[in-house]
């Protein structure tokens, strides 16, 4: 006698659905237009995943492009199919007509868009964006948003608002999510003042650094926008919020490089006028040597709200004084890491950089509808 053995053989597991994203793209310039490349290159490693990332729609301040494709938009948007005049409501519209998730990527300068954002949030469109209007804007504004993504099944995501592609806001969230206290948070916001703190050495003048920042496009068309240090407050008051402070951006303690007498006039008269920087200027690396120290841009919040943009001197052994080119460099000081500041350091301007944070973004909130991806 024998016995048989017999084997059950498992079906073989059927595949996961593919998860559709259907995206709608407001600010079709430098980051938009690089987001589109990376959508593109990455759309073969992504449909093995099971994600399918549809670009359905592109709108600028006055144009809007429907029936978009990859095809329809590699050389120029108005390869698209269909353009009709900016309706921000009608172009949410058609890119969620389909029934399928639907995400807007808010990558426009406007301080208008974003009051779009709570409602598009309520009606269960997703919103991903690296425009800082709406995390260091008005108050309420901000407020209205926050809610409309707490109480619905969207996800507002902004991660690129802050440092570019830095892991800065999420490192944030982890942080206070796993039950860890803000003490501090100090940080080189900007690329374009980190940049000028290391080339500033006293062999040429500040103004001439300035230039050559503007030359090779470092800066914003008009200088004064990176100088100001308002940018840096906006990212400051972002952090702020996100960590519970309800900051305003008038609350944020800001010192200007721009001299009174330029911060008003003309574009061309301030370049014309550029060297009443130097004076001012030269005088701080002044200080910073005669203490042995290095001069640095930094944004400081601490967990009583107190806020500051300045130009600060700061000990060469300072984390901060060894940092390259345009590096962003963010120091966390929590309950746990008290006595050793976590530290996220690395390019934080450009298109690519800032898209790419973007996209972390998309893949999050693709995740969370069951996409098999991980960010």
């Amino acid at each position: 006698m024998y016995s048989q053995a017999i084997h059950h053989i498992s079906p073989a597991p059927s595949l996961a659905p593919v998860r559709r994203l259907d995206i709608g793209l407001i600010g079709p310039g430098k980051v938009g237009t690089a987001l589109v490349a990376q959508l593109h290159a990455a759309r073969s490693r992504l449909l093995p995943m099971r994600l399918d990332l549809r670009l359905r729609g592109v709108a600028a301040s006055r144009r809007m492009w429907l029936d978009v494709d990859d095809e329809a938009m590699h050389e120029r948007h108005d390869g698209a199919q269909t353009w009709r005049p900016t309706d921000l409501e009608a172009f949410a519209g058609y890119v969620g007509a389909d029934g399928f998730p639907t995400l807007i990527i808010d990558c426009s300068a406007s301080d208008e868009v974003p009051s779009r954002y709570a409602g598009w949030l309520r009606q269960g469109i997703h919103v991903a964006t690296p425009n800082k209007h709406a995390g260091s804007g008005d108050l309420a504004r901000y407020g209205a948003i926050r809610e409309a993504a707490h109480d619905g099944h969207a996800r507002f995501r902004f991660e690129a608002t802050v440092c570019a592609g830095l892991p800065v806001m999420q490192t944030l969230r982890d942080l206070l999510d796993t039950g860890d206290e803000l003490v501090a948070v100090d940080g080189m916001l900007s690329g374009t003042l980190a940049w000028l703190c290391n080339r500033f050495d006293g062999r040429e003048p500040f103004s001439a650094c300035v230039r050559e920042a503007h030359a090779l496009g470092y800066t914003e068309p008009d200088p004064r926008d990176d100088l100001s240090g308002r940018d840096v407050a906006r990212k400051l008051v972002i952090m702020a919020r996100e960590s519970g402070v309800p900051l305003a951006l008038e609350d944020v303690e800001v010192e200007s490089l721009v001299p009174a007498a330029l911060q008003s006039v003309a574009l061309d008269e301030f370049m014309a006028r550029m060297d009443e920087l130097d004076a001012p200027l030269d005088a701080r690396l002044a200080e910073a040597r005669a203490g042995d120290g290095v001069l640095r841009h930094v944004a400081h919040l601490d967990r009583a709200g107190h806020a500051s943009v300045r130009l600060a001197v700061l000990p060469r052994e300072h984390p901060f004084a060894h940092t390259r080119l345009t590096d962003n460099i963010v120091q966390f000081c929590t309950r746990r890491y008290r006595d050793n500041p976590l530290i996220v350091q690395g390019p934080g301007a450009g298109p690519e950089v800032t898209a790419a944070g973007v996209f972390t973004d998309i893949l999050r909130i693709a995740g969370s509808l069951g996409a098999n991806v991980c960010a």
